[in-house]
């Protein structure tokens, strides 16, 4: 591929990414949002978690029709869609008077989310070439840990008060000085414009295209933007196989499928039970506990934010040479080491020493290269195509499922069994992830998505589990 079309793939990723941005924006802002509205309104430990998890319940219901409408109008305008729904959020949100009502809009952003969640890394896998798919799909990780230390960043600024010299009318001082929370929830309507104008510049996914009968228009975007001929993605299975093979979830039931679609479940489900959002959502609360205070623990935050953002390059740079396989091995492997051992840090008092911040930056390290980007990367290219966005949208399901329980229990655990032993309970899922992946992922890199497709039948006469 010529420096001129990566170019171009490149631009076009960064783009559909933003919607990774607004998705961890969104995920993290809760964390500095949180402990604010707790003490504003007196929240109980369930109230907290439901605040919490409300734009989780949105996440749900949005990825819940994601895979019929990116199915049935294609990629791109469902991810406008999204745009506008980010938008409405963060200035309801900001300026809604009840906190009802601003539960409502978070519920109205986690739809958007829930969408983006689905069709972005579908989208950036349908344009991506073979042998850099995999970094391509890590690039929306990527905007997600950046967007996470983003609302880390924009969470202590605004705490730290750095907007009321600037902030002169009634409305304005009571959203970002009086009300803190409500500053730090609506600056999400900035990336969100950003993101609604970037995608009335990309193309529509050509496969899409290609799959719809739209054959020209398809193979002129892949040559325009990979340089590719329909040739080359094997044009054949693009546009007979795919025509003559009917869009439903009954296809994922069929034996060449079953293995796709279990670890297109588990591994979402590893993800969100690995404990990352407990730190996300959590994280002041912990460190709190531990005796540190507000302004401090979002400092810390801050540096999470950074090393889970800066991690996140390794998978970028080792994902297509190393592979899916290896990579969520030793991440997994690490992730449990190092959350038993922060847990050990709470258990004996070890809360103020340096070793609890190098538990939890390991961990961070081994999620940011492994676990959190997998689950996009192996997902979006595990299911054929006729059914990749329903396919997909299921084990985004399954993820958003997963997240919504974690925001609930989380606040429990830490009141019922303390923050060390809440740190072993992800410990041990991450355990079941080694052993899982160990047994039943296979190796993808450097495969197109119809070779992949074709492997799958290959392995349906195979037992699910084996090595």
């Amino acid at each position: 591929m010529s420096k001129q079309k990566k170019t171009s793939v490149l631009l076009i990723t960064l783009v559909a990414s933003l919607g990774g941005f607004l998705f961890g924006f969104d995920m993290a802002v809760i964390s500095g949002v949180l402990p604010l509205v707790q003490k504003q309104f007196a929240l109980s430990a369930s109230q907290e978690g439901w605040f919490v998890s409300s734009a989780l319940v949105g996440c749900i219901i949005g990825v819940a029709f994601s895979g019929e409408l990116s199915d049935r109008f294609g990629r791109k305008k469902p991810l406008i869609l999204t745009a506008v729904l980010f938008v409405a959020s963060a200035l309801g949100c900001a300026l809604f008077p009840d906190l009802s009502g601003v539960i409502a809009f978070r519920v109205l952003g986690g739809i958007g989310i829930g969408i983006a969640s689905n069709v972005v890394p579908l989208y950036i896998s349908e344009i991506a070439p073979a042998n850099i798919r995999g970094r391509l799909v890590t690039y929306y990780q990527f905007a997600l840990t950046f967007g996470i230390l983003v609302a880390y960043l924009s969470n202590a600024a605004l705490l730290n008060g750095i907007s009321a010299q600037h902030v002169n009318t009634s409305a304005l001082s009571s959203i970002f000085n009086q009300e803190v929370w409500r500053g730090m929830l609506g600056m999400g309507v900035l990336p969100a414009v950003l993101f609604l104008f970037g995608l009335l510049l990309i193309p529509e996914s050509p496969r899409w295209l290609i799959q719809k009968g739209r054959t020209d228009e398809g193979s002129s975007i892949i040559s325009s933007i990979t340089g590719q001929s329909l040739a080359e993605i094997n044009k054949d299975q693009l546009t007979t196989e795919n025509n003559n093979t009917k869009s439903s979830y009954k296809e994922l039931f069929a034996p060449s499928m079953r293995k796709a679609l279990l670890i297109g479940i588990l591994l979402p489900l590893f993800s969100q039970f690995s404990g990352i959002n407990a730190i996300i959502y959590y994280g002041p609360r912990i460190l709190g506990n531990a005796g540190i205070s507000l302004s401090n623990s979002l400092i810390s935050q801050i540096i999470f934010g950074l090393a889970n953002m800066v991690f996140t390059l390794f998978a970028i740079w080792k994902v297509d040479s190393w592979g899916r396989r290896p990579l969520y091995l030793y991440g997994t492997a690490g992730a449990a080491i190092s959350l038993i051992l922060t847990g050990i840090c709470f258990y004996f008092g070890a809360t103020s020493s340096i070793w609890l911040l190098i538990c939890v930056l390991a961990f961070l390290a081994c999620f940011a290269c492994s676990i959190g980007p997998l689950k996009f990367v192996v997902a979006s290219e595990i299911f054929p195509g006729a059914i990749r966005g329903r396919a997909l949208a299921i084990s985004i399901m399954v993820m958003w499922v997963a997240d919504t329980i974690v925001g609930q229990i989380t606040p429990i655990l830490l009141n019922k069994i303390g923050s060390a032993g809440t740190f072993w309970f992800f410990s041990f899922f991450c355990i079941v992830a080694f052993i899982a992946v160990y047994k039943i992922l296979p190796e993808t890199k450097g495969k197109s998505l119809e070779q992949i497709e074709n492997d799958w039948k290959d392995e349906a006469d195979k037992p699910v589990f084996f090595h």
